[in-house]
Formats: structure tokens, C-alpha cells, sequence
């Protein structure tokens, strides 16, 4: 009997071995958001920064202001392009500040960003 027990106590523990545990999951790292880079544009300092309400100072009334959780884009058109502005908050409940802009002929076409804000600019 002692023997049986003694066979069937080291058949259980190396059966033991073979029993899948499955994978152990990892909980995922939180990481504090990093700032948003900031473009830096000869011709776009005082576009790159600023609010949208110096933005419209600056540029007039814009043809979209597109709102998406903290995040905002501003499109300004003119004859010579369009030009959209992304705003982003610095950090946690600050005010969003232009942090990229892009720049198009009306026909679709990349132009130059500075160029295109001038010729929007407000005078």
C-alpha cells in the first residue's frame, strides 16, 4: 500500500511538469504622455505656439475649426492655398497651441507652409 501511495505521489508530481500554465501577462507600462514635438519653421514663429485665438488674429476666420477630444485643426483657405493648423494641449488642461501645420495649392499640390501663412495673414 505504502508503495502504491509512494507511485502514485511521484507519478503526480511529474505529471505536474507537463500541466500549462499558460503565459504570464505582463500589465502594460504606464507611461506618462510626452510633450508633443513642436515644428520648427523658418517664416512660422509666430504660428507654431500660438493659440487659436491669436491664430485667427493672425489669420482670420478659419473655413473648419474641427474639434476631437483635446485636439483641434483649424483650416484657413485663401486664393493661393490652404493651410491647416493642429493644435494640441502642452500638457494635461492647458490650452491647446499650434503644434504642426501643413500647407496645399488649392489643387491639392504641397506648397510651402510659411509662404502660404503670409499670403493668409490677416493685414
Amino acid at each position: 500500500m505504502k508503495r502504491a501511495t509512494a507511485v502514485l505521489a511521484l507519478a503526480t508530481l511529474a505529471l505536474s511538469g507537463c500541466v500549462s500554465r499558460g503565459a504570464a501577462v505582463a500589465a502594460p507600462a504606464v507611461r506618462p504622455a510626452s510633450p508633443t514635438p513642436r515644428l520648427n519653421v523658418a517664416g512660422l514663429e509666430n504660428i507654431i505656439g500660438a493659440t487659436r485665438s491669436a491664430l485667427i488674429a493672425a489669420l482670420g476666420q478659419p473655413r473648419l475649426d474641427i474639434v476631437e477630444g483635446a485636439a483641434r485643426k483649424l483650416q484657413f483657405t485663401g486664393e493661393a492655398c490652404v493651410f491647416d493648423a493642429y493644435l494640441y494641449p502642452p500638457r494635461r488642461g492647458a490650452e491647446p497651441v499650434v503644434t504642426y501645420v501643413d500647407a496645399r495649392l488649392p489643387t491639392g499640390e504641397d506648397t510651402d507652409r510659411a509662404r502660404c501663412a503670409a499670403a493668409l495673414e490677416v493685414r
